[in-house]
């Protein structure tokens, strides 16, 4: 009975995983182990070798990769079809990378906006394709500018540096700016790729108990802050929003205080409204980053940045320059073309729709559970009910396609809750979504399905 396989691991060396991976591949080409055969529950088969629950998952999914296997949601895992492609290629919203991704609007607008773009940019010569200064040619500083004004955030030309993404701008920010062991005051739950930098630049990161002047007040009475690093519009990932006069506030202490602020405004172009950003209260000590990566597409990497000073953005400018040379040139010039012509205000006015779409198809599937959003955002802060792990939501959700991240991926000190962000975005279809969600939803309400075998 195919549910009573257990490898045989007494010879097996490396990786445990893998063995067990090895072991299924080849009793599945022996047809040990036949099509349609129901495998062991990950659980019951991690129980019967003494391994942890994540060192079968890892098999599984490695075996799934190969096309031998294939997960049906809460009735486990089945021996697939023969000949069958890899699951990375039959079904690109399989392939989870973890990141947070606007959604791909219908219709392929913003394809098809590329498309017509570069085809002009290129009609009149490949200038374009050349190198350019690394802060961005004059035009696209100055489109990022007006883009910037547009928010409430009184910028120059001068002051603007074009970067090759948001990431790219932290470092360019952080690494010159901060000597090692500075201390960062920052929100219980960050960006990873903030923490991942903090690391490499040696950075000691303080955890405000919430993103509140009051809390920032404090840290500053108890340690030497030399800086802040905040999300105010939609945090990445507890979706949290601060009101106009909290940022206000949070600038006074800056000011007072004589802290850098490194504004990280990743969702707040798409978010919209009036809340003037944090760099508006305290225009002269802050980098306010805005990235069309998050806006619309990871594979732009165009980020603006806003410098306190000229000279700040002659420094941060040079050191573009030697982490990244320039922004992708092609892509600026589409980015400032698009801001020219209206198709930026059609392209986010699009996401909008489809990020609406996708919270009510959130709001449907999951009536009764807890959860934090933006309205015009595309993830979701899910605290977990008791006895529920965020590990093993992840895994469990794993084959319906829905990228959930755990709070201990994003937490700043040990010891976080049990939580996760569920990203409504990336390549998976809204049709596919809705059912995954509802999935969720069974798992979050009912004890039952919790204890059904995870695949």
């Amino acid at each position: 009975m195919a549910e009573a396989w257990v490898p045989d691991l007494a010879t097996a060396v490396g990786a445990k995983y893998q063995a067990i991976a090895d072991a299924l591949s080849g009793a599945i080409t022996r047809s040990e182990l036949r099509t349609g055969d129901r495998l062991p529950p990950q659980r019951e088969l991690a129980a019967r070798l003494g391994v942890d629950l994540t060192t079968v998952t890892k098999a599984y999914d490695l075996v799934r990769r190969r096309g031998l296997i294939e997960a049906r949601g809460r009735a486990g895992s089945f021996v697939a079809e023969p000949g069958g492609a890899p699951a990375e290629v039959t079904d690109a919203s399989l392939v989870d990378t973890g990141m947070n991704m606007p959604p791909e609007i219908s219709g392929g607008l913003l394809a098809h906006t590329m498309s017509r773009t570069i085809t002009a940019l290129l009609g009149v010569g490949t200038a374009r394709l050349q190198y350019q200064p690394s802060g961005g040619a004059p035009q696209d500083r100055a489109a990022g500018a007006r883009l910037l004004r547009g928010v409430g955030l009184e910028s120059s030309e001068e002051q603007v540096v074009v970067t090759a993404g948001g990431q790219n701008a932290l470092h360019a920010i952080l690494g010159p700016g901060l000597e090692p062991g500075a201390v960062v005051a920052c929100g219980r739950f960050v960006y990873p790729g903030f923490r991942a930098l903090a690391a490499r630049l040696g950075l000691r990161l303080l955890a405000l108990p919430e993103m509140r002047a009051e809390a920032l007040a404090e840290a500053c009475r108890s340690a030497r802050v030399k800086a802040l690093y905040v999300v105010p519009t939609n945090d990445n990932p507890t979706a949290e929003t601060l009101p106009t006069e909290e940022r206000a506030a949070i600038a006074a202490v800056a000011e007072r205080e004589g802290l850098t602020i490194v504004e990280d405004d990743a969702y707040g172009l798409l978010a919209g409204g009036s809340i003037p950003p944090i760099a508006a209260f305290a225009p002269e000590r802050s980098w306010h980053i805005a990235s069309l990566s998050k806006l619309l597409s990871p594979g732009l990497r165009v980020a603006y940045v806003r410098a306190p000073s000229v000279g700040g953005a002659l420094r941060l400018a040079a050191d573009v320059h030697e982490t990244a040379i320039m922004a992708p040139p092609l892509n600026v010039a589409m980015a400032t073309a698009w801001l020219a012509d209206g198709s930026f205000d059609r392209l986010v006015a699009a996401m909008r729709r489809e990020v609406a779409e996708r919270q009510a198809l959130a709001e449907a599937a999951l009536g009764g559970v807890d959860y934090r959003r933006h309205p015009r955002g595309y993830h979701l802060w899910l605290p977990l009910p008791p006895g529920l792990a965020a590990a093993e939501l992840v895994h469990a959700m794993q084959p319906e396609g829905l990228s959930l991240t755990a709070a201990d991926r994003f937490a700043v000190t040990p010891g976080a809750e049990q939580a996760v962000r569920v990203s409504l975005g990336g390549p998976i279809a809204r049709e596919r979504l809705g059912r995954a969600l509802r999935v969720l939803h069974g798992y979050l309400t009912a004890p039952a399905a919790r204890a059904a075998p995870i695949v």
